[in-house]
């Protein structure tokens, strides 16, 4: 490769532009937005999902231990994103002070996902996540496997389980790759 040619690849990686995977207003449409709770397991947690007066979506409900529960989720299936020139997740979230776990899985089909813990303010805020310390888990427990390198991406989670009760409130503007 002569040096114009290396230039030229960094400069377009430099250069390669952010990737929307949802951006909400009050025109969108979520019917592919599911909340899964721990019901699914006999808990009584109850989430719910809808966008807000002000376009936002905006994830909240309660979190119990009742029946061994304790988390709620919300879950995007899409078509496959390839996101090998891409090192990060941003969320511009406005939270209640709660930590929540971010979550993408490289194939809908995987019973893992890999997860990333990320605080949040009750102010608005961007929250940045690298796609390469996101850490494989399932049902809580962390697996002998790889951190996060796949190109693509067909499903991404929000999920609250703090190991207390606890109501919730997430207001999400927008999610993106860059």
């Amino acid at each position: 490769m002569n040096i114009v040619s290396y230039f030229i690849l960094i400069l377009f990686f430099m250069n390669t532009p952010n990737h929307t995977i949802f951006d909400f207003s009050k025109d969108s449409n979520i019917s592919s937005w599911k909340v899964v709770d721990d019901v699914v397991m006999g808990g009584r947690s109850q989430g719910t999902f809808k966008v807000n007066e002000n376009g936002n979506g905006l994830f909240s409900g309660e979190v119990s231990l009742e029946n061994n529960g304790g988390f709620s989720s919300l879950r995007y299936q899409f078509k496959e994103i390839k996101v090998a020139s891409y090192t990060k997740v941003v969320l511009k979230v406005k939270g209640d002070g709660n930590p929540y776990q971010f979550r993408v899985k490289d194939s809908y089909r995987n019973f893992y996902s890999y997860i990333k813990t990320f605080n949040t303010s009750k102010e608005w805020e961007l929250i940045e996540i690298n796609l390469s310390e996101m850490y494989p888990a399932f049902r809580g427990r962390k697996l002998a496997m790889d951190n996060f390198s796949s190109e693509i991406i067909e499903e991404i989670a929000i999920l609250i389980g703090n190991k207390k009760e606890q109501r919730f409130m997430l207001e999400i503007d927008e999610i993106y790759l860059e």
